[in-house]
């Protein structure tokens, strides 16, 4: 989808270039899908909550799969946003996207971002059921996304004067930050009161780091480099979930705070091999962003 926005906002509909002219556009369509996603991560723990508990332990299962059947064909159908493809380069090809080190960057912190996601999700649902109080893990969940949706609208307000590079950088230390209060809560009240202002770095985040991909390969290679980063997560996640569940089992939901916590200390670690390519990419021309 968010390669379909750099088509849309593109003056020549024939390529796949995108206009450079007015670069802020991009940021605010970025934002937009930022807080369309937490609309959906709003919504969707409600939903799901509300089905396990008022209907089967599956619905909330089968509603998820109901909304995918619904949604996937009337997002195929869309083809008036469906940029066109790219000619087959014979000659001079372009090298796979993941061979440059701009993208890879970007893609090994946010394999620890999604495992940050994943973490932060098992942790609370296991935390509230430890308080008596696991049908509110929804809510919970629904609060951490109000966070990062308010911040993505503000997001997209902001004509940025800096790179993606250096907002990506910013808001990673900031979401590290943001993560130790899950350390010291006791309450379902200050678990919420954590959750929502955690939220606030996320939206930001995710637009840099889509940002710095689309930004660091020819236009005939975004839409690769955006799968990139969008496959990085969910990977994090499915190895967080595990670790998550083992350290529950054994050392209980508050300790196993820590794992959120540790997950994006190692997001930066990750960063660090990278210094001199991201001293490049934030010296990029403002003009690009």
């Amino acid at each position: 989808m968010r390669r379909r926005w750099l088509h849309i906002l593109s003056p020549d509909k024939t390529t796949t270039a995108e206009d450079n002219s007015d670069r802020h556009l991009v940021n605010t369509a970025y934002s937009l899908e930022a807080l369309n996603d937490e609309f959906v991560f709003i919504a969707g723990p409600i939903i799901a909550t509300a089905c396990a508990t008022s209907i089967a332990p599956s619905a909330g299962l089968i509603a998820g799969m109901i909304f995918l059947v619904i949604g996937v064909p009337l997002f195929a159908l869309q083809s008036a946003t469906e940029p066109p493809a790219s000619p087959k380069r014979t000659i001079d090809p372009h090298p796979h996207v993941i061979l440059r080190k701009s993208l890879q960057a970007i893609v090994l912190p946010t394999l620890f971002i999604g495992a940050f996601f994943g973490a932060v999700a098992i942790v609370t649902v296991s935390f509230t059921d430890e308080l008596g109080h696991k049908s509110q893990s929804g809510l919970l969940l629904a609060l951490w996304a109000c966070g990062s949706a308010i911040a993505a609208i503000l997001n997209g307000l902001i004509k940025w004067r800096i790179s993606h590079a250096a907002r990506f950088l910013f808001f990673l230390l900031s979401l590290t930050l943001l993560s130790v209060p899950f350390l010291f809560v006791d309450s379902i009240f200050w678990l919420a009161v954590a959750l929502f202002f955690n939220g606030f770095a996320i939206a930001p985040l995710i637009v840099g780091a889509y940002g710095v991909a689309q930004t660091s390969v020819p236009s005939e290679q975004i839409t690769e480099a955006l799968s990139w980063v969008i496959a990085g997560m969910p990977l994090g996640g499915a190895i967080s979930s595990a670790t998550a569940g083992w350290v529950i089992y054994n050392y209980g939901a508050q300790t196993a705070y820590w794992l959120p916590l540790g997950f994006m200390t190692a997001a930066l670690v990750a960063t660090l091999p990278y210094f001199t390519t991201y001293k490049g990419l934030i010296g990029y021309s403002s003009q690009h962003d």
